[in-house]
């Protein structure tokens, strides 16, 4: 029997979203990237925005989007896609904007950007990958690393009483007004990744409401910089990462009186 026979359109009962370039991942194995990437692509192809949509990435792990998401994609420097989101949003109001960002980036560098485009209330989403490390550059400590997390830069693991303690960007921004809605997600199962493809959508939607700020935070493993096999990096998320920075919704709007 020929392959093909067996391979037909009625068959198939999941394939890759067209939205995927032809580009094998590069991640490390394991990674929570890509299915991160498969999520928001999905939702944009069953949105049928694709061609409306302008996507935001700046330095670190998170770069690497471009060579793999086939939409309008715009780099920013280290820690400032919030801010060329800000502008693009407001260049091309109708289209649906997004910057995709790690812990380093997002929580670091980019603390002030992120915390004054949330504040005015821009109205674009804001898609966060939190593995609580700097995954590309080194493995070195982020601020979102756990009390006692072993890294380049704090290989006996981080002493907050000199390092300070993670913080919580997310439970932060969610204080700020122009903050519509904060979620924390996951993809390191199936149950999670349908929860986390279903606050993308939510995200993008809300965009239609012009009410500001959407914020998916999606705690991720780092199994390369967390020197573990992906299995191993899963099960310590789970065990560590999860209690600190539990999942589910954070800011969700209240239904508006009629």
């Amino acid at each position: 029997m020929d392959i093909k026979d067996i391979i037909k359109p009625e068959n198939i009962v999941y394939q890759k979203t067209k939205l995927f370039t032809e580009k094998p991942l590069s991640y490390c194995p394991g990674c929570g990237h890509g299915t991160a990437h498969r999520m928001l692509l999905e939702v944009l192809e069953e949105m049928n925005i694709q061609d409306k949509t302008v996507g935001i990435a700046p330095v670190g792990c998170s770069v690497l989007a471009y060579e793999f998401l086939d939409i309008d994609m715009q780099q920013a420097a280290h820690g400032r896609a919030p801010a060329v989101a800000t502008a693009v949003k407001r260049l091309m109001p109708d289209k649906f904007v997004f910057t995709y960002q790690g812990d380093g980036d997002l929580a670091a560098i980019g603390t002030a950007e992120t915390i004054h485009a949330c504040n005015r209330g821009e109205n674009f989403t804001m898609i966060f990958i939190n593995n609580g490390i700097y995954g590309m550059t080194g493995g070195q400590m982020a601020p979102t690393t756990l009390p006692g997390m072993r890294a380049s830069t704090c290989p006996f693991g981080r002493d907050t009483e000199i390092m300070g303690n993670p913080l919580k960007i997310t439970e932060l921004l969610a204080q700020l007004p122009g903050v519509y809605y904060v979620t924390r997600q996951a993809v390191h199962t199936p149950n999670a990744v349908r929860k986390t493809k279903k606050a993308l959508r939510i995200a993008f939607e809300n965009q239609k409401l012009k009410k500001g700020i959407s914020f998916v935070e999606i705690v991720s493993n780092c199994n390369s910089g967390w020197k573990m096999t992906p299995n191993q990096s899963n099960k310590w998320m789970e065990d560590n990462m999860f209690p600190f920075y539990p999942l589910g919704d954070i800011k969700v709007p209240q239904l508006e009186k009629v």
